[in-house]
């Protein structure tokens, strides 16, 4: 309940006193910390990559986050869908995810698990893995997409999403260090047609998502449907 001392000076802001005195001051996640503290335009990118997947997952019922990290965007698909799973073969930031659920914003599922090691088990609607392709090496790139696909439904969707290789020249030490698999446009399409019928390919600078000239993109989105 609000203190009866504390006061706004404009009443709709009493709503802010309210949230915080019932579900306390939300915590950021491990991941989106180190953006806040080392460059916090990075957490403006992040939030509007899934932005972007939750208008297209937009009322599919049962979602699957893989690479989810600390999860700390990904409410924002939960907006959009009827359950969101997470998962991520770290489980610090499984943990950290977990520790930071708010009332009213769980998660369906929460587990660990390696893709490299086993297929994924389910029937999702929708899978999306943000920043992840990039960190498996080529060699594995065929096991991790196919352990991966088993958990997508005949009918579901997939996006994947990923900085460019054209990027790279770009990026700080910190990011290149984890990234052994970057891509162009075209080769992620191509390898995504070995998958599915239907491949649509969409760049991203900053914030902004769009269909301009790839090889000026930071970023790039794989959506998918049509299991082959």
């Amino acid at each position: 309940m609000t203190r009866l001392d504390e006061q706004t000076q404009e009443g709709q802001y009493r709503r802010l006193l309210e949230v915080r005195d019932r579900y306390g001051v939300a915590k950021l996640g491990l991941m989106a910390n180190q953006s806040w503290h080392d460059d916090p335009r990075r957490l403006v990118f992040m939030l509007a990559r899934y932005k972007f997947v939750s208008k297209m997952l937009s009322g599919l019922e049962n979602v699957l986050e893989v690479g989810c990290g600390d999860a700390f965007a990904s409410r924002i698909v939960m907006q959009e869908v009827g359950r969101l799973s997470i998962t991520d073969f770290d489980p610090i930031f499984v943990a950290d995810a977990e520790d930071r659920q708010a009332e009213g914003w769980q998660f369906a599922d929460r587990f660990v698990h390696d893709l490299l090691a086993a297929p994924i088990s389910g029937d999702y609607d929708a899978i999306y893995a943000l920043d992840v392709l990039e960190h498996i090496r080529r060699e594995d790139e065929s096991l991790f997409l196919k352990n991966l696909l088993a958990g997508l439904g005949p009918h579901g969707t997939l996006i994947i999403g990923m900085p460019t290789l054209e990027s790279q020249a770009y990026a700080s030490p910190l990011s290149r260090e984890g990234h052994v698999n970057c891509k162009s446009s075209p080769d992620l399409s191509a390898v995504m047609r070995n998958y599915f019928h239907n491949v649509f390919m969409f760049s991203m600078n900053d914030e902004v998502v769009h269909t301009g000239y790839h090889k000026m993109a930071h970023y790039i989105f794989s959506l998918c449907c049509g299991k082959r």
